[in-house]
């Protein structure tokens, strides 16, 4: 199925509270639970594209990146981005929101055999931090990092649960004044999954699992921003059990550049120029992200003057258009003068050239800054 807006598939609107996403997946969940739909394919697909919705809209950094980027945003949304996701990821991930619906009644647990074989867990995630150039945000780029994650032993051996039976489950049968109270929840032994840890190979933990150095690579795509952060489905620590792994979260940070400043997909420059320079006009090289540009300087430049160079900014994510460069133009004022030199000024001085006549087109500076930015 094509990716829908996940705020159309489980009809709230933008600014919905988190209560009120949960309650509507809930409904969708319910409508839609394949014990409650059996065979039905559609309904399937339903309640697969619901969960992928509720994945997005309940995580408050995946929602924000949604809402920025839409369904490209980089590094996707987990397992909903990387083609949807499995009835196990969902039993595992959210059960827990609509099981009471199923919990004890006609429809079994987390779901008809999951719920009778327990339910499958996720490792936990993993967060590392990548410095980029700003040659590597213009161009993108892959990088090769070491993680250090908990990883199965091999030697680790998993059994059924001696509580629950592998149901991942304890029912609890009380007597009360109305009669005898049943009541199912989850198996404190296991935690729900069904099986615990029969053999530990040695030097592992209590769910059988080492730690681990392994070189993940990951693609970074151009245009990234400080901050921003990539999900790397499956790459973060295992699950004991046969359960899933975690996610690899990767916050991207910026290198400052010597020469260039980043605002957005915009860069700016200061370029300085001498006296003569800003009177005679000239040319000067100025740095881009790649190479150098000649730009021009026309006679009379006056100090704060900005020259636009358009599209020679950032690239936009998934290719959304591009930045511009402003050069900023500082006249240098020189303080260190020769007898020469200032005997040659003073000459200057009183010459009807040097004298300061503003005219109309010799904006002021919140003029100029309007005029940069469209204002």
């Amino acid at each position: 199925m094509s990716k829908r807006d996940p705020y159309e598939v489980l009809g709230v609107a933008r600014n919905a509270s988190a209560d009120e996403i949960k309650k509507a997946y809930r409904q969708q969940a319910i409508k839609y639970h394949p014990d409650k739909n059996p065979g039905d394919k559609a309904a399937e697909e339903r309640f697969k594209e619901a969960a992928v919705a509720y994945e997005i809209l309940s995580d408050p950094e995946k929602k924000a990146r949604y809402d920025r980027f839409g369904h490209q945003a980089p590094g996707g949304f987990g397992g909903g981005q990387a083609g949807g996701m499995s009835m196990d990821d969902i039993f595992s991930h959210f059960g827990d929101i609509f099981g009471e619906a199923f919990g004890g009644g006609a429809f079994g647990g987390f779901g008809g055999a999951r719920g009778r074989g327990g339910r499958v867990i996720k490792g936990s995630n993993l967060r590392v931090r990548i410095k980029l150039t700003l040659e590597e945000i213009a161009l993108g780029t892959e990088k090769k990092i070491k993680v250090s994650k908990l990883v199965r032993a091999k030697g680790s051996e998993y059994g059924v649960c001696g509580t629950c039976k592998g149901s991942g489950q304890v029912t609890r049968v009380q007597s009360t004044f109305l009669g005898a109270m049943q009541t199912v929840s989850t198996c404190p032994t296991c935690g729900g999954v069904g099986r615990t840890v029969s053999k530990r190979a040695p030097g592992s933990d209590e769910h059988g699992l080492v730690r681990e150095e392994t070189v993940v690579p990951i693609r970074i795509p151009a245009g990234v921003e400080e901050g921003m952060q990539l999900n790397i489905s499956g790459m973060g620590n295992e699950a004991p059990a046969g359960g899933v792994p975690g996610d690899l979260l990767v916050v991207i940070e910026e290198e400052a550049h010597p020469h260039l400043k980043r605002d957005g997909l915009h860069l700016h420059h200061e370029a300085f120029i001498s006296v003569p320079d800003a009177a005679l006009g000239t040319s000067i090289e100025v740095p881009l992200v790649q190479g150098r540009a000649k730009v021009k300087i026309d006679p009379g430049t006056q100090s704060n003057h900005t020259l636009r160079l358009r599209g020679k900014g950032l690239p936009g994510l998934n290719g959304s258009g591009s930045g511009d460069l402003f050069v900023h133009i500082a006249v240098w004022t020189p303080t260190d003068l020769t007898k020469a030199e200032r005997e040659a000024l003073e000459k200057l001085r009183q010459s009807p050239g040097f004298q300061p006549r503003p005219t109309a087109k010799d904006k002021g500076f919140f003029e100029r800054v309007r005029e940069m930015f469209g204002h």
